[in-house]
Formats: C-alpha cells, structure tokens, sequence
C-alpha cells in the first residue's frame, strides 16, 4: 500500500508541476504588460519600470519561474495587481463558500439521483423506469443558470409575493456564525446544483446496475433465496460502487475550482466569482493562484478515489 500511494503521490507532483509550467508561460509570458495592468494606463516610463522591478519582471524568464515554483511550493501565490493584498489570503477567504456549496450539494444530488437510478434499474419497462428517466432528461436538458432563475422565482419570489419568506435570495453566512444560517442561505442553491447533478447519477447508477444485474453471479445469489434488497445492495452496488466513485472524485475536484454559474446567479462569493472578477480585471496572479487550486484539487480527488480503489479491489496494490 506504501508504494501505491507514494506512486500516486509522485504523479501528483508531476501534474502540478506541468500545469505550473503551463500556468507560468501562459499568464507571464504571453502578451500584455502586467506592469501597465498594475501602474495604471497613465503611468510614465520610469514608474513602469519600478513596477517591474518590484515584481521582478526585469529578471530573465527561467529565474522568474524558478521564483515562481519556489514560492508556490511555500503557499506564497504573489499579490492580487488590483488591491495587492496576497493571492493565498484572498483566495482562503473564498474557500469555505465553494466547499460549502459543494459539499452540501453534493449529499443531496447522491440521496436523490442514486435512489432513482437503483428504483429505475430495478423496474425496467415499468412507469417507475419511464418516471426516472424522465427526470434524467430534464435535469441533463435543463442549464444551470435557468434551474437557478426558476428556483429563485419559485421558492423565494412567489412566496415572498404571498408575505413570508420560504428561501434567502442567495447569500452566505459562516458555518461557524449559525449553523442553522448557514444551511438556510445554502439550500436554494443546493438544490440548483443537486437538481442538475443528479440526473447524471442516476442514469449512470441506472446503466451499471442494469448491466451487474443481468451477470450469472446475481441469478446464483437469487436462485440461493436471498432478498431482492440483498441482491441489489450486497451484491449489486458493489460492482456498481467504482464507476460511481470515479464520476463523484472527478465532479467534486472540478466544482471545488469554482462553481462558476451557481455561485453568480446566488451572489456567492466564492472561489468561481473570484476567477471571474480576476478575468474581468486581468488580475493574472489571482487567476492562476485558482487555476493551481483547482489542479491541486483534481490531483487529492484522484489520489483518494485511487484508494477506494484499492479498498474495493485489494489486487490494485
């Protein structure tokens, strides 16, 4: 197991540091003058060239990155051009908003989409089967930003209408503040997310458990006189559990880099609003400060997925 981990851990790395490669020549190298970004457009010769020496632009390209790595390695992501408060700091004030959202929606899109799909697997032809895929094309077909607008209009313009408030608009407040607070603001966009999320889990959980079910080791285990529910969820899930956590590992590593369109119809301030204001502003160290969270999140997602792996299937070690 010490070495299968070390293994994975060691691609990991591999991966990060392509992507900081990428990163570098593609923000720092490419065109523009983030000099002029940072000194404004009325800034003279000799002020733009202080501000490149103060961010060591001056320096031949191999330094520059060589300072770049070093520091990342560090956690120091450089300065926002914009307020010049540290990337690292701005974008550890994001975080619990995106882990939040994700997270939470997360635990609502497998309760609803799982359960669909194991109810529809286990019913094919009958209005149980046509039901759950009816849902699966309607939360495939809907986008997000309208599931969101409808959902905004349904629980909380309608109700607010009649007089009460059911739902916030969006918004966020700390875990730690109220709990309570906290899942109230969060729930509206919980469900936009596990709305959309969930149709993919639940044709997927459809088409595995069809397929499992159909094997001549499930005819054994029924012709043995075990329970359909044992069937299925002994027997059934197991063989279904690998696809279902490599689709779960690979959505929470991408929603983690920012949940870009349900965190701008709620107001959310997070990790996904903050990538778009920095485009917005051309704040190239913030931009890719994000852009490495989000490898660093693909790369633990995997490395913890390949450990189920190994859990499930003893012979990956």
């Amino acid at each position: 197991m010490g070495t299968f981990i070390a293994k994975r851990l060691g691609f990991g790395l591999l991966v990060l540091f392509t992507l900081s490669v990428f990163v570098f020549f593609l923000f720092f190298v490419a065109p523009g003058d983030p000099a002029r970004i940072v000194a404004g457009e009325k800034a003279s010769a000799v002020q733009l060239e202080q501000v490149r020496q103060n961010l060591g632009l001056d320096r031949p390209i191999v330094q520059q990155y060589a300072t770049f790595v070093t520091r990342a390695a560090q956690g120091d992501l450089g300065y926002s051009y914009r307020n010049r408060q540290p990337v690292t700091d701005i974008i550890l004030r994001r975080i619990p908003v995106t882990l939040s959202l994700v997270f939470g929606g997360m635990v609502f899109w497998l309760a609803i989409g799982i359960p669909i799909g194991i109810a529809s697997a286990r019913n094919p032809g009958t209005w149980k089967d046509r039901l759950g895929q009816v849902f699966i094309l309607l939360g495939l077909s809907f986008p997000t930003f309208v599931l969101g607008m409808l959902a905004l209009y349904t629980l909380y313009f309608l109700p607010r209408t009649a007089g009460f408030t059911l739902f916030p608009p969006g918004g966020y407040k700390p875990l730690l503040d109220d709990p309570l607070q906290w899942a109230w603001y969060l729930t509206l966009p919980w469900i936009t997310l596990a709305l959309v999320t969930a149709a993919i889990y639940a044709r997927l959980t459809r088409g595995q458990l069809l397929q499992v079910l159909s094997e001549d080791y499930i005819r054994t285990a029924r012709a043995k006189g075990l329970s359909e529910r044992k069937v299925i969820y002994r027997h059934g899930m197991r063989a279904t559990l690998t696809p279902l956590i490599t689709q779960l590992g690979a959505d929470i590593a991408l929603m983690l880099g920012g949940v870009i369109v349900i965190e701008q119809v709620y107001g959310l301030q997070g990790v996904g609003s903050l990538a778009v204001q920095a485009v917005r502003n051309q704040d190239r160290p913030i931009i890719i400060g994000v852009v490495m969270l989000g490898g660093l999140f693909i790369v633990l997602c995997n490395i913890i997925v390949d450990l189920f792996y190994a859990a499930l299937d003893p012979r990956m070690h």
